[in-house]
């Protein structure tokens, strides 16, 4: 049976990011895939140029609209924009949270140091969102923000903010991105401990939406029954081979795109 999976997140028009790279990243990994807008972008590989939210109401009756006649196996919840889009989304999905696995990827500043959630909206995330959460896959910046801690310059830093985090309730991915370090660590805390993922840091200026596209990943492998560490395994594998084959992509001039179709087109 092909697995159904809700993005809700923002748009972004060049492609390689939001809605289009969750939308992507879902049929990549073999589920079907559907869509809540939160916030409509003027974007592209150089940066963002404009931001505007979806009302908050019109959020919740979209995702009503899919639950009310579709069968939801997983969901990914992206860029929120706004304190009241973060309100109305919990509210949503607030009966659902025992029976769908929900990926949290707090999107806050974009790839050209843009802002894409309001600060008072961070608060909001980190106490109704981020609980409800099965996963959720900050950056490190992300996670300092949703602590009030410094920004982690160590593994161990990473490690312990990831099991602080994880003390409200979900798997907690702490990506390794933003570390000055030759290597590409991310930390997986669940309630079973702590579980390392290496990676090398790729010299690419393709990484426009990874962020996206890894958690979409994990969401599409959580509803097709992984467990969180298979899901992030199985995930950062298909990312890896993305980022690699970006080169063959011609898009944009500034941060490109990953490849998501790389294992099909590699054929």
């Amino acid at each position: 049976m092909i697995r159904n999976v809700l993005s809700i997140a923002g748009s972004d028009p060049s492609g390689g990011a939001g809605i289009q790279a969750d939308l992507k990243a879902f049929a990549a990994r073999g589920t079907y895939g559907m869509a809540v807008l939160t916030a409509l972008t003027s974007q592209n590989t150089q940066g963002v140029y404009g931001v505007h939210a979806v009302p908050a109401g019109f959020v919740a009756d979209q995702i009503r609209a899919v639950f009310a006649d579709v069968r939801v196996d997983a969901v990914k919840i992206g860029m929120i924009a706004n304190a009241e889009i973060a309100e109305a989304v919990a509210d949503v999905l607030a009966p659902y949270r025992s029976s769908v696995s929900i990926v949290l990827d707090p999107v806050m500043i974009a790839k050209g140091g843009s802002p894409l959630l309001a600060a008072d909206a961070v608060s909001v995330v980190a106490k109704r969102l981020l609980p409800m959460a099965t996963l959720v896959t900050p950056n490190i910046p992300e996670a300092a923000a949703f602590l009030g801690a410094p920004v982690a310059a160590s593994r161990d830093d990473m490690a312990r903010q990831a099991q602080q985090l994880g003390v409200l309730g979900p798997a907690v991915l702490v990506k390794g991105g933003h570390l000055e370090t030759d290597d590409s660590p991310d930390v997986l805390a669940t309630e079973t401990g702590l579980q390392w993922f290496e990676g090398d840091r790729i010299a690419t200026k393709n990484t426009h939406g990874t962020g996206c596209t890894l958690s979409s990943a994990i969401a599409a492998e959580l509803a097709k029954g992984a467990s969180p560490g298979e899901a992030v395994s199985a995930a950062k594998t298909y990312l890896a081979g993305a980022i690699g084959a970006a080169e063959g992509l011609s898009v944009g001039t500034g941060h490109g795109p990953v490849s998501h179709f790389w294992l099909l087109w590699a054929s």
